[in-house]
């Protein structure tokens, strides 16, 4: 296999200096926001609440309309791009077999942090009215859900209001049967060979078309950081978080050994430099944090494995947007590992060996059960089901949820973007000077030509 595919071969260009690169101005974001909020939430200003909420409400939508269109040809380009790439079955068995493997060892480290911490057992937390949540997970729910209802992977759902005697309908849609529709769709393209090409090549211009919609709304990040996170410190104050400290304190030190410890351990077993890395995956790592959205950070994630960490451009379409929608080593592997243990001590159930073992085998397995823009509640109630855990232990934890959320998403996308760094690395096709920032790919993302260089 070639160690300089297509994406990789531009001239280096000079570097540019930027007076407030991206990353600069979504930090500026994420500490407006925190001022604003801490202001709202201290002196009650009613209307400064609502404005936070409104403007990270509108980002978080913003995001939410393209992520239909863009995963699905993201996922159609990125399966048919592997036919110009040599071992492409091997390099996609690869990919997934390291997904499973940080997906257990995270699993393992959010174990050990429930059974030395106890979470459940110092939790101020009464569960006396506790009620299961209305989203639940099960093995047969995750199974047909695999299987897609229509070609856009919509489910359409009504609630009706008694008070006002409406009923309203929802459009959302399921995100594994998109990534099911567009590993089929992209399969078929190749087994069909040249007649696809008129459909191909269609599915790669509309891939750029949404690519660059998406660029500009993620060009609002430090506007939408501001009011998502002054939203959230406005809201969710220390009097939620209190009775559950050491299990919300668990949840952060658990994503820290995985992003902090876990993953520069692997980067130093493969030779490749953590700080580079760091550099590289930063960005996409910290919008997440503030998103808590995995699929709207995509086309960041995508572009810094490419631009700044040296991850061939046909490989990188194919693992990255795969590993958006089942690459959760937060959501689906520290979290649900410590908020069933802390279930089950808040229910004073108590858990053995098997249970563990159980744990980890839903982390492994089930990680796509948590595809979606925001939140693990399926993992969740899929791991206390299988566990047989109260389900109601579930809506315990919810009020704190999104506290939580940025942690866990955070530590998701940093995976998302390490393991194709590592599997390009053992494969030899990983341009190490563009990953050590000797050279910089010409053709960036111009809009945050800052970010890249």
């Amino acid at each position: 296999m070639s160690t300089a595919p297509a994406a990789s071969d531009a001239a280096p260009t000079a570097r540019r200096k930027p007076a407030f690169p991206f990353w600069a101005q979504v930090l500026a974001g994420l500490v407006v926001g925190v001022l604003l909020g801490w202001v709202a939430r201290t002196f009650d200003v009613a209307w400064l609440k609502e404005l936070l909420s409104t403007v990270g409400t509108i980002f978080v939508q913003l995001l939410r309309v393209i992520v239909v269109p863009l995963v699905l040809t993201a996922l159609i380009v990125s399966i048919t791009q592997l036919r110009h790439v040599a071992n492409a079955a091997k390099l996609a068995v690869q990919t997934l077999v390291w997904f499973a493997i940080t997906a257990f060892i995270s699993v393992l480290i959010g174990i050990g942090l429930g059974v030395l911490t106890n979470p459940g057992a110092s939790a101020s937390i009464g569960t006396e009215g506790a009620k299961a949540v209305a989203t639940q997970g099960t093995w047969l729910d995750f199974i047909k859900g695999l299987v897609p209802a229509n070609v856009f992977g919509l489910e359409a759902s009504s609630r009706f209001n008694a008070e006002a005697a409406t009923v309203a309908t929802s459009l959302n849609f399921n995100v594994l049967q998109l990534v099911v529709l567009g590993i089929v769709l992209g399969a078929a393209a190749l087994a069909v060979g040249e007649k696809a090409a008129p459909f191909i090549n269609v599915a790669e211009s509309l891939l750029a078309i949404f690519q660059k919609l998406v660029w500009w709304i993620i060009l609002l990040a430090p506007i939408g950081t501001a009011g998502l996170i002054g939203r959230a410190v406005a809201t969710y104050g220390w009097d939620l978080i209190a009775p559950l400290g050491i299990f919300t304190l668990d949840v952060y030190l658990g994503c820290a050994l995985v992003v902090f410890g876990l993953y520069p351990l692997l980067l130093k077993a493969h030779g490749l430099s953590v700080r580079r890395w760091f550099a590289g995956a930063w960005e996409s790592i910290t919008l997440a944090f503030v998103t808590r959205s995995s699929l709207g950070t995509l086309p960041v994630t995508q572009s810094n494995t490419v631009y700044k960490l040296g991850v061939p451009r046909s490989y990188a379409s194919f693992a990255v947007p795969l590993g958006a929608t089942t690459k959760m080593d937060g959501c689906a592997a520290i979290y649900p590992a410590l908020a069933a243990i802390t279930v089950a001590q808040l229910f004073d159930i108590q858990l053995g060996l098997q249970h563990y073992v159980l744990i980890a085998f839903v982390a492994v397995v089930g990680s796509a059960a948590t595809a979606g823009l925001t939140g693990a509640i399926v993992m969740l109630t899929l791991t206390l089901s299988t566990l047989g855990l109260p389900l109601e232990g579930v809506g315990l934890l919810l009020a704190i949820d999104p506290i939580l959320d940025m942690a866990r998403t955070a530590t998701n996308v940093a995976g998302q973007s390490l393991i194709p760094t590592i599997v390009a690395k053992r494969n030899g096709i990983l341009d190490e000077d563009v990953y050590n920032g000797h050279k910089v790919i010409a053709d960036a993302e111009p809009e945050l030509a800052g970010a890249h260089a």
